[in-house]
């Protein structure tokens, strides 16, 4: 009867990662939109960089040339940068900046041991696919090996997957549309393998960074590893499914976004979209119905329910409830059980990045990327010990989740999300501080937490207590005003908040714009990059975002592309101080169809680790391809470049070729 299922259409754009989600939050709470309005329609002006810009105001194609020329001989006055920009484009293959090389260091289905099998995309299966490097890579990170600089491990989230780039003779075409056949049961474990996430050690030799199959913590995390569960809600009857009673085991990790590494060197995988893995409907009446139509379950992007029932909702009820955490991973012991760290909320996370506080505690920012939702922050109830590793290890199952709100003045408050306090209570639903972590956005709601337009990546400067907030779009906004001069918000904006104090573990601070993006140059646009920002320099849809060991900015995008933008996603080099302040400049960049994540500067600065994700996914809007992209007509065939190989999603080793810092 499986086989009966019907074919699916695949559209264009990535399955999961690229559309801005079904607005599922349904408060009236005051938008960030709003809050801009208010905040900078009585004064005209914005600050920072935009202190003498009006708010309409655009970059003229004059200043564009000037910054150009300025930016081709790597010198911007005032800025924190030096390098030669990379030209922005589109075309089949990837391209950094003059003067350093972009090395593929691994790609999906390359040997994660020294036994593995050799990739062979005409005959995949479960067993080669859990011994090769996964599909997707998203975060990536770098954990040192005895401090050494050039000897460590390389930790990787797997996000998702593509069908139709990945296995041949599945695809019809017509026209501009593309079908993929029903899944079969071989090909949902080959995915399912694909997912979760890769260690491996890596080693610099000559100048070259190379991976180590024979490392002993070499280590693939699938749909399918066991996981504890910790912190507030393990064992709660909302999260015991019909595999496991006590509500403290779950098998696997899907839809691993972006990640964090914490002080004491474990690695934190983030799940955002896990709602799209789900079939099945539960009865209107059911304890969970409304909880699952807050996250969007189910959202029947994948076909695993047919052949696995914890996919079904109608069969597992509570098995959603078990997806949508932080997941802990000691990468120093590869037989250490995988943790979902409850006490961190559950929502569809995207990053983790950590920083100390004035006190010692730990703390963690996060965003729900979905059109209206929320950013949050969670500080440990212990502090770090640096002298004691394993003291560290269960810091956190304890602390204090915040959801964000944004006042008009420029001030913002983080909101506790603890049980018994103001409206999380048994009158509205929350009987212990269970429920609230497995409801966070209900109870984000009900604190009035400012909804964003898709908060994807937060990253603290731990120097000075600055935190960027990366908002890729939100193309339902339907109400122009003069501080967002667009109907639709399509290319986002980058905010900035100043903790109190510079502590990160404030609960108050202020905020500001540091950059809203797209292209200066068209009035209606209404970007607001500096004026030293060149042709090349501007982006949209800003997504990952890293700051390097001297405080620097740097940003990744998801969205940029031939039809949108005209050029595809990169990385971009921020400048967040002084005259050059929101001065934007672009690093490298992907090939058509990719997206760039990641991004991971090691502590010397000698190497940048960036992920290309989903290469080839598009292509129709290109002069070069101009069609549908599959596995048998790509838009390219990167970075193999090899009529007998598929695309390959991959990391890359950016470093200078005269072995300096980069920037």
């Amino acid at each position: 009867m499986n086989d009966q299922q019907p074919p699916r259409h695949v559209f264009r754009t990535s399955q999961l990662e690229q559309a801005d989600g079904p607005a599922l939050n349904p408060t009236r709470n005051t938008t960030m939109g709003e809050i801009i309005a208010a905040r900078f329609s009585r004064r005209g002006f914005l600050r920072g960089s935009m202190a003498s810009v009006a708010i309409s105001a655009t970059v003229s194609p004059i200043a564009l040339l000037s910054a150009g020329d300025a930016h081709a001989q790597g010198k911007v006055e005032g800025s924190v940068f030096d390098f030669a920009e990379v030209a922005a484009g589109v075309d089949a293959d990837h391209h950094v900046a003059e003067g350093y090389d972009a090395d593929v260091l691994i790609r999906w289905g390359d040997k994660i041991f020294a036994d593995s099998p050799d990739f062979d995309p005409l005959n995949q299966s479960e067993a080669a696919q859990e011994r090769q490097f996964g599909y997707n890579n998203d975060y990536v990170g770098f954990i040192p090996l005895e401090g050494a600089a050039d000897h460590g491990l390389l930790v990787v989230n797997h996000e998702y997957t593509n069908e139709h780039l990945m296995f041949p003779g599945i695809v019809t075409v017509n026209g501009d549309e593309i079908t993929v056949a029903a899944a079969t049961e071989e090909r949902v474990n080959i995915e399912m393998a694909a997912h979760g996430g890769t260690v491996i050690e890596i080693r610099k030799t000559d100048g070259k960074w190379q991976v180590v199959p024979e490392g002993a913590m070499n280590r693939r995390i699938t749909a399918k590893t066991e996981m504890a569960i910790a912190g507030p809600a393990a064992g709660h009857a909302r999260m015991q499914s019909v595999a496991d009673a006590t509500g403290t085991k779950v098998l696997g990790t899907i839809n691993d976004c972006a990640g964090g590494i914490t002080p004491w060197g474990t690695w934190i995988m983030g799940e955002e979209n896990f709602h799209g893995y789900f079939i099945g409907a539960l009865p209107a009446d059911h304890p969970e119905a409304a909880n699952y139509e807050r996250l969007g379950l189910p959202g029947e992007n994948y076909e695993w329910g047919r052949f696995h029932d914890r996919f079904d909702l109608s069969k597992d009820p509570n098995e959603a409830n078990r997806h949508g955490w932080m997941v802990e991973v000691d990468p120093l012991d590869p037989n250490s059980v995988p943790k979902k760290r409850t006490a961190l909320g559950r929502f569809k996370h995207e990053g983790a990045e950590s920083a100390l506080a004035a006190d010692g505690r730990v703390v963690f920012y996060m965003g729900d990327d979905e059109r209206f939702e929320y950013v949050y922050k969670f500080v440990t109830a212990g502090t770090y010990n640096p002298d004691d590793r394993a003291a560290n290890m269960d810091l956190l199952d304890e602390g204090t989740l915040y959801v964000a709100r944004f006042d008009e003045d420029g001030s913002m408050t983080w909101l506790p999300l603890v049980h018994g306090e103001g409206p999380l209570t048994a009158e509205n639903g929350f009987e212990s501080q269970a429920d609230v972590v497995i409801e966070a956005r209900r109870a984000a709601d009900l604190l009035e937490a400012t909804p964003m337009d898709r908060p994807e990546d937060v990253e603290p400067n731990p120097a000075n207590g600055r935190v960027y907030v990366m908002l890729t779009n939100n193309t339902k906004r339907e109400e122009a005003n003069a501080a967002n001069p667009r109907v639709e918000n399509a290319f986002g904006h980058v905010i900035e908040i100043q903790e109190a104090g510079g502590d990160l573990a404030a609960t108050t601070g202020t905020w500001e714009i540091l950059v809203k993006c797209g292209d200066p140059a068209i009035a209606e646009v209404g970007a607001t990059f500096s004026t030293a920002t060149t042709e090349n320099g501007w982006f949209g849809m800003p997504d990952n975002c890293a700051i390097d060991a001297d405080g620097r900015l740097w940003v990744a995008t998801d969205g940029n592309a031939p039809g949108k933008t005209g050029r595809t996603d990169g990385l971009w080099a921020m400048d967040t101080d002084g005259a050059a302040r929101g001065t934007s400049r672009l690093f490298y960049r992907v090939p058509v169809g990719a997206e760039l994540c990641g991004p991971f500067m090691t502590a010397d600065m000698t190497t940048f680790f960036v992920a290309v994700q989903h290469p080839a996914d598009g292509g129709e809007d290109w002069d070069g391809h101009g069609r549908p992209s599959y596995y048998e007509d790509l838009s390219t065939r990167w970075p193999d470049f090899d009529d007998s190989m598929p695309v390959r999603p991959a990391v890359v080793a950016i470093t200078r070729q005269d072995g300096g810092r980069i920037g």
